[in-house]
This record gives C-alpha cells, structure tokens and sequence, in this order.
C-alpha cells in the first residue's frame, strides 16, 4: 500500500474525481488502482483564489513497487495502523467493576469492559438522554433547573449537547478506535478523515442510547438518577459506593469517571482523603456572529461552493500580561446554550447539529487563569468558578438570562444600549450588561487585547455587530484527582482509577473516550477474562 500526501481538488470539483487525480499524480491506468481510501482531507484556504481540499490517500496498486522506483514525490509505502488487542491478566475478578460517570470517559470505559465480558456496573446521577431532553426543554420553558438532568449531567455528559466535536491532538492509535465505534453505531465515515470532524448534538442523542443498550445487552447495568454520595474504603483500598438509591454497592475496582462540574463530588472526595489538587483553566465568553459573514472572512469568493461545510476557526493570542487568550468550542451553524447545572447560577456553551445550518455562528473567547488570579487552596479555582457564575446570574437579571455586550462595547468599556444585525441566540433569554462589571480588570483587558488581535486575524470579528454572552467557566475541570501514571490508581487509594476529563486526564469528547479505553484496558490486564456471557 503506498500513501500519497497533498492531493488537491478544486472546492467546486466533486470527490468523485478523486481517482482520475490519483491515476494522474502516479502515472497509472484506473485499471491499476485496486483500493483507494481516504486518510485525511482537509481545506487550504491560505490564498483566497486558490481554496482547494488537500487529502492524503492510502492506495492499493497491483505494482506498488513499479511505482516507487520512479521516486515519485509525495508517494511512499504505507500501513495501515492496527488496533492492538487488549492484554488479559490472570487474577479472578470477584466483584463487578463500577464506573462513576457516563460522559465520554465512562461510556467508553463501560462499553470497552463490557464487550469482553467484564461485569459493569455504570452510576450516573443525571437522567438517560430522552428524559435530559425533555428536562432541558423544560428549563428554557420555564426557567426551572433540574439539578441533576441538565446539559451538564446526564448520559453522554455534557458533550452530547455540544457541537460534538472529534479533534484529536493524541497520536494514539485508540483515536481511530473511538471513531469506528462511532460509526458503528451511526455516525458519518467521513469522520474518519475530516481534518475537524464531529456528528452533532442530534447523532450523539441517537449514538450513545444505542451505546448504552449494547452495554446492557453485553451484561452491564446502566442505574441513572443514582449519586455517588462516597467511597466505602477500608485500609487505603476501595471496596465500593454508597449511593442515594441503591445503598452500598460492593465492587472489585471503581473507575472515576465524573464531569468537569461535579463540584459537590470534588469536596466529599476530598474528605475522603482522596489525594487531588488544584489545576489551572480557563473562562471567558460565548462570541456569535453571522455564520454567512465567517464564511466570506475565511472561504472569500469560494463562500457560496455547495462542497464547502460552514467555516470553522482556531485562533489564539499571547498578551503582554503573560495571559493566553484563545477561541474554543467553536460552532459553526449553532447556538448559545445555557449549562449551569446549580440554581441562580449562569453559565453558558455552545451547540451544534451535524448540519451547522443555524444562521449564527459561535465560539468560546477564553483567557488562561491560575492560582495568580483566584488565590491558593484546592478549592479556589472552583470557587471562582462559582463566584463569577453568580455574577452573571445577577447581570442577567434573574431567571437564567445571560448577560449580553456587544463586543466592540466592551472593548471601549461601554455598555451596551441595543444590539445589533447579530441576535443572541441563547434561549433563555438576555439582558444587556457591561461585562467589565462581571471579570477582574485582568481578565477583561486580556480578553480585549486578544479580541482586537482576533479582528487582524478575521476582518470584523470585534468591529461588527458581534455579541458576546458570559459566562463560560466549565472549560475544565478546576482540580485533578492525581493517578500513579503506571498504575492509572490514584496514588492515595487502591483500586480506583481517575479517568477522563473532570478529573484532569483529558479534554474534549475524544481524549475523554480514549482515557476510559486506556482505563478499562489497565484494569481488564489485571484480571482474567469472563468467559462470555458469565456476567449476564
């Protein structure tokens, strides 16, 4: 198999072409080309009169060695990269292992144990998706939270309403893992090669019940609506849960799968002595413009292709105060969410379906915090966190409202008296506010010294009509449950292993679904392999 880098198509050229550009490039008859996939396809929209796709291909020929003798450039051999069977130990397994947490991290982790017969038990406090539908559609209703079934908590965790995004910086060959699963169990294939791919929050709502129900076709319990409320420990080692509803539950290994909003969770570990600390994070707002005026900034004349997705961005700044300012989370073709998950509290994401055709366009602004900033102490981080979502509370005028600013307003600290061509497209409604009321000096000037940086970038990000929501805290989570890197246990207690994102090891969707397969693999290399079926 030989691999091919910087294949062009012409935006407006249908992927069909794709062959006769290869035959071309390698000097072959169609005839010659056995098999041909796509390994990666991204857009080079550097020069606005020359926004191409460039793809990377992996090709079968019937003379490869023909074809590499005349050295051709871009072209070299290639193997396709294998997924390495799990390792199986040799102790009995005597009690079910009990994952905490159904996001990205413990769907996975569950979901890998249970397709080789490991007994699994899953809590989560928050409800199954249909019910987190209906509590969500509830809340922008009538602007009565449900606690525990929100966007935050629930199956698939916050993630399942987002934009569902699959980046992946990792070079672990379980990126590809967590994609075929995926795609086994509904999403798109174009997945596997998109250079920024995602399913959107609608597949991700069909995906993970589908998920679940192989889980529990496999042996595994899935009880929603059940809190952790602590750890049973006894000499240093996890034995099990005591839970609000279903009493203790015993278990051979505890997996910590919890969100990076599980606050409540953070503080009865810590009376528990489970060893943490405090970790730096970001916060910052929720930036929308006009998704058509996105795609002129950064597709040009080529805006109108029908080949062409909603345009996306990635864009950082460096102030001078030392401070990070950067865009996360972008949603091209989405909405502003509401993501708190505590009463009188605000907090606001951002929301995408796999077709990104909402008229608005959104992103995260955040700037970099640390213990420079909220102080020291494990828990001030989180406590800033709550602080300033209880300004925003405030700022909005109750009822869940978010506070809005026009962006140029807020760099020339004034407020906003109206708003412009852009509608805040949060649902539960706004009020304007000066977002300088909300942010210590330090970080409302970072994010103005990175907002006006972000404009040279992409011509009227801050100069136009661009409203900005606060407050956008839940990025990360604010501590880190420390893990012996051997082990993945925790380095204070036996038996249970921090995994994913609210617990420090990951960030995004599919880190988060990597760290509870390499969690579940750890754990199943220390135990026997069931025999299958015996855990049903």
């Amino acid at each position: 198999m030989l691999k091919i880098n910087n294949v062009k198509l012409s935006v407006y050229d249908d992927q069909t072409k794709l062959k006769d550009k290869i035959c071309k490039l390698l000097k072959v008859n169609a005839d010659d080309v056995l098999t041909f996939n796509i390994i990666k396809k991204n857009i080079d929209a550097r020069k606005s009169q020359e926004i191409c796709f460039i793809y990377q291909v992996a090709v079968e020929l019937t003379n490869e060695n023909k074809v590499l003798k005349r050295k051709l450039k871009n072209v070299q051999p290639y193997k396709m990269p294998v997924i390495p069977k799990p390792i199986f130990g040799q102790d009995s397994l005597k009690e079910p292992i009990i994952v905490v947490g159904f996001g990205p991290s413990g769907l996975f982790c569950a979901y890998e144990l249970a397709k080789n017969n490991y007994p699994v038990i899953v809590l989560e406090q928050g409800s199954c998706v249909a019910k987190r539908q209906q509590d969500i559609k509830e809340f922008e209703k009538t602007h009565i939270l449900n606690e525990r079934s929100n966007i935050q908590f629930g199956e698939g965790g916050a993630g399942t309403f987002s934009d569902g995004k699959l980046t992946a910086r990792s070079k672990d060959v379980r990126v590809r893992q967590v994609y075929q699963t995926l795609i086994e169990f509904g999403a798109n294939e174009d997945i596997m090669y998109e250079a920024y791919p995602h399913v959107g929050t609608d597949q991700l709502q069909v995906i993970i019940p589908k998920m679940r129900q192989y889980i529990i076709d496999h042996g595994g319990q899935i009880l929603f609506d059940t809190k952790m409320e602590k750890l049973i420990i006894e000499n240093a080692q996890i034995k099990g849960v005591s839970t609000d509803k279903h009493g203790d539950i015993k278990a051979s290994n505890v997996v910590l799968a919890i969100g990076n909003s599980s606050r409540d969770t953070f503080v009865e570990l810590n009376k528990q002595n489970i060893a943490m600390e405090a970790k730096p994070f970001s916060i910052g707002v929720r930036v929308e413009h006009h998704q058509k005026m996105i795609d002129e900034a950064l597709y040009h004349e080529a805006s109108n292709a029908s080949n062409l997705h909603a345009a996306s961005y990635r864009l950082t700044h460096q102030c001078g105060n030392g401070k990070g300012v950067y865009t996360f989370c972008m949603c091209p073709g989405g909405e502003v969410v509401a993501a708190t998950s505590i009463k009188d509290q605000v907090c606001v994401n951002g929301m995408s379906y796999y077709a990104r055709d909402q008229i608005n366009a959104n992103s995260a602004v955040l700037v970099q915090v640390d213990s420079s900033d909220y102080g020291d102490g494990l828990f001030a981080g989180m406590n800033f966190q709550n602080e300033l979502e209880k300004k925003a509370y405030e700022l909005g005028k109750g009822e869940y409202k978010a506070p809005v600013q026009l962006v140029k307003d807020f760099i020339n600290h004034r407020k906003s008296n109206e708003i412009g061509n852009v509608k805040p497209s949060y649902a539960l409604g706004y009020t304007l506010a000066d977002l300088h009321e909300l942010f210590p000096p330090k970080i409302a000037e970072s994010l103005i010294e990175g907002l006006k940086d972000f404009d040279h970038k992409i011509k009227g990000f801050s100069t136009s009509d661009a409203i900005m929501s606060a407050v956008e805290t839940r990025t990360s989570s604010p501590v880190r449950i420390l893990r012996d890197m051997t082990s993945l246990q925790s380095v204070s207690h036996k038996n249970l292993y921090p995994c994913g994102e609210g617990c420090g090891y990951a960030g995004g969707i599919v880190s988060s679904a990597i760290d509870g397969i390499r969690i579940a693999q750890k754990i199943m290399s220390n135990y026997k392999q069931p025999k299958k079926d015996s855990c049903k």
